[in-house]
C-alpha cells in the first residue's frame, strides 16, 4: 500500500474494529489497536509496511508522544502528591533497581545455559550483555499506561502512585542506562570510559530536558491567560509542545521528560488552568489509535523465535523484577496495600524508550557487537509486553478497586439487560422494583369519561402499567382497563374464578391507588388489532404499553405500530429500568410542538403526588443568548395555560450533543418523559430518531408518548 491516505484510514479504521471486538472480551482498547497493527503489517497481511505507509506517518508518532507526556505531567500535582511524595520517589527507585538486578542476573545465567556465542565469548562478554539488558528493562510504556488509565476513568491511590512512578521511570531509566553503559564500555574495552563521566552526562541530558519542559510550560501559562476560544487554545498549545519536542531531539535530549516536564508546570502553577488539558483531549483519540496501531504494525514476531530462551527469560524477569520491587518500596514506606499489591503488575508495559535505548547500543562502536544479541531480546520483550501488558494494567486498577469506568453499552430493557444466574448457573430474569404508594388515595370522577386502556401479556410488568395507568385515568377522569388479548373461541373456556386470577396483579395496585379496575378479554388472532378494537369500542383516553422485557423487539415494534396508527388517543409506551418512581421528572424537547405532545402525559403525573419537574429545552450549541431568554419566557406561559402547579424547573441548554445532554441529566432524576416526531420512514432512514437512540442508553425508567398517527382520527373525537 503505497497511498499515505489510504493507509491512515485503513489503520485508523481497523484499530478501532479490533478496540472494540477487544472490549468485548475485557481487553483494553490498546491491546485491540496493539493486534490490528500486527495483523496489518509485516507479521500479519503486510499491507502497511513500514517501507510503504510507515515511516510517512512517522510525525504522527512524534505528535503522539509529546500529547502522552504532557497527560502524565497533569498527573502529577504537587498539593496532591505532597503526602506520598517521599513513597513515590522510594518506589521508583526500588522498582527500577529491582527490574535491572532481576534481568541482569537471569539473562546472565540464561546465557550461559543455552551456550549463547559460547565459542567466542568470555565471562566478560555475558556480563556486559546482562547489564545492558537489565539497564533497558528499566523504560516503561507511559503511553500505554496513561491510555488505559483513561479508559478506565481510574482514580485512587494505586492511580495516582502509578503516573508519578511512569512520570519519573523513564529519567531512571535514562540513568542507569548512562550507567551501564559506561560500566560496560569499561568491561568491553578495558576501562575506557568513566562512571563520573556517565553520571554527569545522564544528569546534563536530564536537567536540560526538564528546563525545556518546564520553559515550554511557563511560556504555555503565558499563552493561555490571553486566549478565551477554545480553538485557540488547541492551536497554540499543540504549536508550543510540538516545539518544545523537536527542540529536544534537535539536542539530543528526551522529549518525553520535556512534555512531562510542561504538563507538571501548567497544572502546579496558582492558576491551575486545565483547558488545555481538556482541548487536547479531546483532539487525541485518533492520534492515540494511529500510534499504538503503528506500534503494532513495528512488532516483527520473528524477534520471538531469534530470541529464544533469553528473550522469555528477559521478559519473565521483568515482571518479576517490577513487581518485587514496587512491593519493596511500598512497603517499606507504608503505601496503601492497593499500591503494594498492583503497582508491579501496572508497570508491566514497555514499547518506544526501550527500544530507543537499544538504538543507542548498536551505534556505540564498542558495543555493537552485542547487538545482535539484545536487540531481538528486548523486541521479543516488547511484543509481549505490549500484547499482555495492557491486560495487567486494566487487571490492577479493577482489583485496586479504582476503576469508574462506564462502559458505553447500549441499554436493553430490563429482563435482557438485567438477565442474572442462580447459584447453579442458571438464567434468571431480574423484575424491576416498584415503589409501595405512600400517597393518599385517588378519589375518582362521579361520572366517569372513557378509559385509561392498558395491556400486557407478561405479568413481570402489569402491576407498573396499571399504575401508570390509573395516574393517568386521575387526569382524564377516566377509569384504569386491563385488556387481555386471547384466541377467538378461548375466552368461553375460561373461568370466571380463572378471570378474576388473569386480572389480580393489576386489581390489587389500581385498588390500592383508589379506583376500581375494569377488565377487558377481548377475542383475537391478531394482538395488535384486539387492542385497537378494545381501545375504540371503550372510548379510551390513552393506552399504556409496556417495553417487552422477553422476546424480540422487532414483533412487538409491530404491534405498536398498528395500535398507534389506528386508535385516536395519545400511546404511552413505558420502557422499565430498576426502581419505578416518579418523584423527580425529566422531560427533554427540542421544540414546542414536542412539549404539546407529552403535556397530558406531564401534567397528569404532575398532579398526583409531591413531584419536581425539569423542562430540558436543547437548542443548538450556536444559538445566541436572547434566543435562551425567549425560550424561557415561552415555557413559562406553556406552564402558565396548562395550570401545572408542581414545582418546575426550566433548563435551557445549548448543546453539542443531545443525547449525551439527555443521558447526563436523567442521572439526577426518576423517570424520563419524551415525545416521538412524527417521521416517516424514509426521513426515520436519514435522520435517525433520538428518543429511540436514548431509549437503548439511558439507565432510568422511560415514558415515551406516541401521539395519535392519524390526526383525522383525532379530529373526529374532538367533534364527538
Amino acid at each position: 500500500m503505497e497511498d499515505v491516505t489510504l493507509g491512515l484510514a485503513v489503520l485508523l479504521a481497523a484499530g478501532m474494529l479490533a478496540a472494540k471486538a477487544g472490549q468485548l472480551l475485557k481487553l483494553p482498547s490498546v491491546t485491540g489497536y496493539i493486534l490490528a497493527g500486527l495483523l496489518l503489517g509485516p507479521s500479519g497481511f503486510g499491507i502497511v509496511t513500514m517501507e510503504s505507509v510507515g515511516n510517512k506517518l512517522h510525525h504522527f508518532t512524534q505528535i503522539a508522544l509529546m500529547l502522552i507526556a504532557f497527560g502524565i505531567g497533569e498527573q502529577i500535582e504537587v498539593k496532591r502528591l505532597r503526602q506520598s511524595a517521599r513513597s513515590i520517589g522510594a518506589i521508583g527507585v526500588a522498582e527500577a533497581t529491582g527490574a535491572l538486578l532481576f534481568v541482569a542476573f537471569a539473562s546472565f545465567f540464561a546465557a550461559r545455559l543455552c551456550g549463547l556465542q559460547a565459542a567466542v565469548w568470555g565471562m566478560a562478554d555475558y556480563l556486559v550483555m546482562a547489564l545492558l539488558l537489565g539497564a533497558v528493562s528499566v523504560a516503561t510504556a507511559p503511553a500505554t499506561t496513561l491510555h488505559v488509565m483513561r479508559e478506565l476513568k481510574a482514580k485512587g491511590p494505586l492511580t495516582s502512585t502509578l503516573m508519578a512512578v511512569v512520570a519519573i521511570d523513564n529519567g531512571l531509566a535514562i540513568i542507569f542506562f548512562g550507567l551501564a553503559m559506561s560500566f560496560a564500555g569499561q568491561i568491553a574495552v578495558g576501562g575506557s570510559g568513566s562512571v563520573a563521566g556517565a553520571i554527569l552526562s545522564s544528569m546534563m541530558e536530564i536537567s536540560f530536558s526538564l528546563s525545556a519542559g518546564l520553559i515550554t510550560g511557563l511560556v504555555i501559562s503565558f499563552v493561555l491567560h490571553h486566549l478565551k476560544r477554545h480553538d485557540e487554545m488547541l492551536t497554540a498549545g499543540l504549536a508550543l509542545l510540538l516545539l518544545c519536542g523537536e527542540g529536544c531531539r534537535a539536542f539530543h535530549l528526551s522529549p518525553l521528560l520535556a512534555g512531562m516536564a510542561a504538563g507538571f508546570t501548567v497544572i502546579n502553577r496558582v492558576t491551575r488552568d486545565v483547558r488545555l488539558f481538556r482541548a487536547l483531549n479531546a483532539f487525541e483519540p485518533p492520534i492515540y489509535v494511529l500510534f499504538f496501531t503503528l506500534a503494532g504494525c513495528h512488532l516483527d514476531l520473528a524477534s520471538l523465535g531469534n530470541a529464544g530462551w533469553v528473550g522469555l527469560v528477559y521478559y519473565l524477569f521483568r515482571i518479576i523484577g517490577k513487581y518485587c520491587g514496587a512491593f519493596t518500596g511500598a512497603f517499606f514506606t507504608r503505601a496503601p496495600i492497593a499500591v503494594r499489591n498492583y503497582l508491579g503488575l501496572a508497570l508491566m508495559p514497555q514499547a518506544g524508550v526501550a527500544i530507543g535505548l537499544i538504538f543507542l547500543i548498536s551505534s556505540d562502536e564498542n558495543l555493537a557487537v552485542f547487538s545482535a544479541i539484545i536487540t531481538p531480546v528486548v523486541l521479543a520483550g516488547v511484543v509481549l509486553s505490549e500484547l499482555s501488558g495492557p491486560v495487567c494494567a486494566r487487571l490492577a486498577i479493577a482489583r485496586a478497586g479504582e476503576s469508574c469506568e462506564i462502559v458505553d453499552k447500549e441499554v436493553q430493557p430490563v429482563g435482557r439487560a438485567g438477565k442474572k444466574r442462580d447459584h447453579n448457573g442458571n438464567k434468571q430474569h431480574e423484575v424491576f422494583s416498584l415503589v409501595p404508594w405512600t400517597w393518599e388515595k385517588l378519589v375518582p370522577h362521579p361520572i366517569p369519561d372513557g378509559v385509561v386502556a392498558f395491556g400486557a401479556k407478561q405479568s413481570a410488568k402489569v402491576v407498573g402499567l396499571a399504575r401508570m395507568a390509573t395516574i393517568l385515568a386521575h387526569h382524564y377522569n377516566a377509569v384504569p382497563m386491563s385488556v387481555r388479548v386471547v384466541q377467538p373461541y378461548s375466552r368461553e373456556y375460561i373461568l370466571q374464578g380463572a378471570m378474576d386470577f388473569l386480572f389480580s396483579g393489576e386489581r390489587e395496585e389500581v385498588e390500592k391507588l383508589g379506583y376500581d379496575l375494569h377488565t377487558e378479554l377481548v377475542p383475537d388472532k391478531d394482538i395488535a388489532s384486539g387492542l385497537v378494537a378494545a381501545v375504540e369500542y371503550n372510548d379510551a383516553r390513552a393506552v399504556v404499553l409496556g417495553y417487552p422485557i422477553e422476546g424480540t423487539f422487532q414483533s412487538f415494534q409491530e404491534i405498536l405500530e398498528k395500535v398507534a396508527k389506528n386508535v385516536a388517543c395519545p400511546v404511552v409506551l413505558v420502557r422499565f429500568y430498576g426502581e419505578l418512581h416518579t418523584e423527580r421528572i425529566l422531560v427533554p424537547v427540542r421544540s414546542l410542538d414536542e412539549l404539546n405532545d407529552v403535556g397530558p402525559i406531564v401534567h397528569a403525573l404532575s398532579r398526583v403526588g409531591d413531584h419536581q419537574l425539569t423542562i430540558l429545552y436543547l437548542l443548538p450549541a450556536d444559538e445566541p443568548d436572547e434566543r435562551v431568554e425567549f425560550k424561557k419566557q415561552q415555557l413559562a406561559d406553556w406552564v402558565k395555560r396548562l395550570k401545572i402547579t408542581a414545582q418546575i424547573t426550566f433548563q435551557i441548554d445549548k448543546t453539542e450533543a443531545r443525547q449525551e445532554t439527555i443521558l447526563k441529566e436523567s442521572e439526577k432524576h426518576d423517570l424520563v418523559v419524551m415525545g416521538t416526531s412524527k417521521k416517516n420512514v424514509l426521513k426515520k432512514l436519514f435522520f435517525g430518531s433520538l428518543v429511540e437512540t436514548v431509549s437503548r442508553r439511558i439507565r432510568k425508567p422511560l415514558l415515551i408518548v406516541y401521539r395519535p398517527a392519524n390526526e383525522t382520527l383525532l379530529a373526529d373525537r374532538q367533534l364527538r
